[in-house]
């Protein structure tokens, strides 16, 4: 069986198009870019497989996960016509499993983040609300030896006061105050390039299932147990 890697050729396209961002420099070297992009096929695809044997996804092409090159100038702020990474999002199936997976590849800057990245105003309150019922339960969840080993403490954006209708002093507070609920976990660019990169990945994606089960759960059922999607 073919193991899918990150070719040398695709970081180095990377930087040298963050040193050569502009249109003359990319339509001279586009035969560059369309082999990185589809080595990026290739690796998302086999991932894709590996994910499937421990979760359902509902991204089926690589080509449809991998987000474009292309800046929109309308919303870049340095107003760079082209991104100098790759990255790609995949999510997982049916509305009964929340949560997704992301990766971002980038010389020096490459990592994996899976979770819970922009909640409806819904799921953030049932979310805060479980919190301060449950914190004993989240804080043994987020501080398990698999969760802490392979990605440390939680991340995400917070609010910087107290949510309406939450007690200020409440000992959970801190978590209260998040946005977004995710976990990051960084590559040096060696391990990005190794052979053993592919299965990884997924062997930390694997360990996050605990969590999405969780909060699946908590999503998508209510106080009674029954099923609200």
């Amino acid at each position: 069986m073919t193991i899918e890697t990150i070719d040398k050729s695709t970081l180095k396209f990377l930087t040298d198009i963050a040193a050569n961002n502009n249109r003359d420099w990319f339509q001279t070297n586009k035969p560059f870019y369309l082999e990185a992009q589809q080595n990026m096929h290739s690796f998302i695809e086999g991932l894709i497989l590996e994910i499937n044997k421990h979760d359902q996804l509902e991204n089926r092409s690589a080509k449809k996960s991998l987000y474009r090159i292309y800046s929109d100038m309308r919303f870049s702020k340095d107003k760079l016509p082209y991104h100098s990474k790759f990255d790609f999002n995949l999510k997982r199936f049916g509305k009964q499993r929340r949560g997704g997976y992301y990766m971002n590849i980038k010389p020096g800057n490459s990592y994996l983040a899976c979770g819970f990245f922009a909640p409806n105003p819904e799921d953030l309150k049932r979310i805060r609300l479980d919190i301060t019922a449950n914190h004993s339960q989240w804080n043994a969840l987020l501080q398990s030896k698999e969760i802490q080993s392979n990605f440390g403490d939680l991340q995400g954006n917070s609010v910087l006061t107290t949510p309406r209708g939450f007690q200020k002093d409440h000992v959970a507070i801190e978590l209260i105050r998040h946005k977004q609920f995710f976990l990051r976990h960084d590559f040096t660019d060696q391990e990005v390039l190794s052979d053993d990169f592919l299965a990884k990945v997924n062997s930390i994606y694997k360990s996050v299932m605990p969590f999405f089960d969780y909060m699946s759960e908590l999503l998508t059922t209510d106080s009674n147990g029954e099923t609200i999607v």
